[in-house]
């Protein structure tokens, strides 16, 4: 693999193939829970369950990536930053996002090649698609529902709320080392390493 055109036809399709089996099976699984979160977050958010927006995928491409809804509008707080302590969150949410149970319906997004098991969190526009240079190899994957840089800031709405500014913190600290991990994680990839990035995430 080269290190700056990312990964080969045949590792692209070995991610592939493992992210179709692995989100088939995980759907037959999970799917009378997402079923039940979602009428549960209907009711608790007062609105579709299902949280969609659209997000940056691979090769700058914009997608829309489905998840459990955790939070109420507040015409007070519109920024895309979530700290540990929003008020948005309802408390049936901050349940779903400790269990991870929001992230489950991203396996549609997986199952139709929007998203990866594993890969760089998609991010809003405004972020993602504004690399330049080698920083763009990270576009060259499927943004993933975990990974290195999710697994090294798993605490980072807790994080977030230790500092005065979240946003320029997020801005100009957290998504520079993002980019950094996940630059690293494309040039170094192996299906092993996937799978590892799985089992801390699962059996944290």
């Amino acid at each position: 693999m080269s290190e700056h055109t990312g990964l080969s036809q045949t590792q692209a399709a070995l991610k592939r193939g493992f992210d179709l089996l692995g989100a088939a099976a995980g759907l037959l699984l999970t799917f009378w829970l997402i079923a039940l979160a979602w009428v549960l977050a209907t009711i608790d958010t007062r609105q579709n369950g299902f949280f969609v927006q659209e997000r940056v995928g691979r090769h700058g491409r914009v997608f829309r990536v489905v998840k459990i809804r955790t939070m109420r509008p507040s015409r007070a707080h519109t920024t895309t930053v979530t700290t540990g302590h929003d008020p948005r969150i309802t408390p049936l949410g901050r349940f779903f996002r400790r269990a991870k149970i929001d992230e489950l319906p991203q396996l549609f997004n997986v199952l139709m090649g929007q998203m990866s098991f594993v890969g760089p969190r998609p991010d809003v526009p405004g972020f993602a698609d504004a690399l330049e240079g080698e920083d763009r190899l990270i576009l060259s994957v499927r943004p993933g529902i975990t990974g290195p840089a999710t697994l090294k800031y798993r605490d980072e709405e807790s994080l977030l709320d230790s500092v005065e500014d979240p946003e320029a913190y997020n801005r100009e600290v957290i998504f520079p080392d993002k980019v950094r991990i996940n630059r690293e994680y494309v040039q170094q990839w192996s299906l092993g390493k996937d799978l590892g990035y799985i089992w801390r995430t699962v059996f944290r």
